[in-house]
């Protein structure tokens, strides 16, 4: 039997695009879409609100602009308040996505601040709403063809291993398996890929130093500043071992999209040579030598 094919994708996030106020240059759209579309990737998630038009029909014209095809996108979405509903703060971005033919919406259960660098600690009665949430919004996206997957975030309510294991226990949305934060948080990713594959339905790769992973666990250093200071490393050049994870998943018959991310923060514009779309090439060449060396190996 022939493997399905595995499917890769981009994200802003690469090339410094980010919700975050503050966070560094953004880049706009025509550069970062051409640039990953050179890079040899024909998906992209959507990026934060405001780098791609709200528009549908705009949306679609900027996409096949680039050969490029939407995937969704992440939505820091706050969960744990009773007093807030958040299933219509994620009705227009639906509706963005189905009318991109879209597939998938990455949640984060945001702290109601800003950035990454601080959270606070939640209530058990916070924690049942949470959790509440959680399948509230899997079924309000269902109910429009689109798969939501909780993203474990740095910085964000679900961050840790105990955290983790919380979801996986409380509820029942699948699982976004992002290797760097899950490392930074404290869990095993490759672990995780074959204790919860049934679980697992889309993943963000990203490499990550140990050494400043370890410095942001031990509140030296804060998320922010790890980032900038390269915490996350092309694949294939950090400590996660990315190939063991991508090995795991596609052993346990994941079918999901493998998103390239190395969150990036830009002090300027790069120049037209190099960037931010060097480690992604270098990224998108260690997942592809390790889908050829499976395909060897059979």
């Amino acid at each position: 039997m022939t493997a399905a094919p595995v499917r890769i994708a981009g994200a802003p996030i690469s090339w410094g695009v980010c919700e975050v106020p503050g966070w560094g240059y953004q880049m706009d759209n025509d550069r970062v879409l051409r640039e990953m579309r050179g890079a040899g990737l024909t998906a992209t998630e959507n990026g934060p609100e405001g780098f791609l038009p709200a528009d549908p029909a705009s949306l679609a014209a900027v996409l096949a602009g680039h050969d490029l095809t939407s995937v969704g996108g992440f939505a820091p979405v706050l969960l744990h308040e009773e007093s807030h509903d958040p299933v219509p703060t994620i009705a227009s971005l639906l509706d963005g996505f189905v009318a991109a033919n879209a597939d998938v919406i990455v949640l984060a259960a945001s702290t109601g601040q800003e950035g990454y660098d601080a959270r606070p600690t939640l209530t058990a009665d916070q924690w049942t709403v949470l959790l509440r949430n959680l399948d509230r919004l899997a079924a309000a996206s269902a109910e429009r063809g689109i798969l939501a997957v909780v993203h474990p975030h740095v910085g964000t309510m679900i961050e840790q291993r105990d955290e983790v294991h919380r979801v996986l226990d409380g509820s029942s949305i699948p699982l976004c398996l992002d290797t760097g934060h899950l490392m930074i948080g404290g869990t095993d990713p490759a672990e995780l890929a074959t204790a919860a594959a049934d679980r697992i339905a889309h993943a963000h790769l990203k490499d990550v130093d140990a050494a400043l992973a370890a410095r942001v666990q031990a509140g030296e250093l804060t998320y922010t500043d790890a980032v900038r200071a390269g915490m996350y490393t092309p694949l294939g050049t950090g400590d996660v071992g990315i190939g063991g994870v991508v090995d795991s998943l596609l052993d346990a018959g994941y079918t999901g999209w493998f998103v390239l991310e190395q969150d990036t923060i830009l002090s300027e514009e790069p120049g037209e040579v190099g960037g931010p779309v060097t480690d992604v090439v270098a990224s998108v060449q260690h997942l592809h030598d390790i889908v050829a060396a499976r395909t060897a190996a059979v």
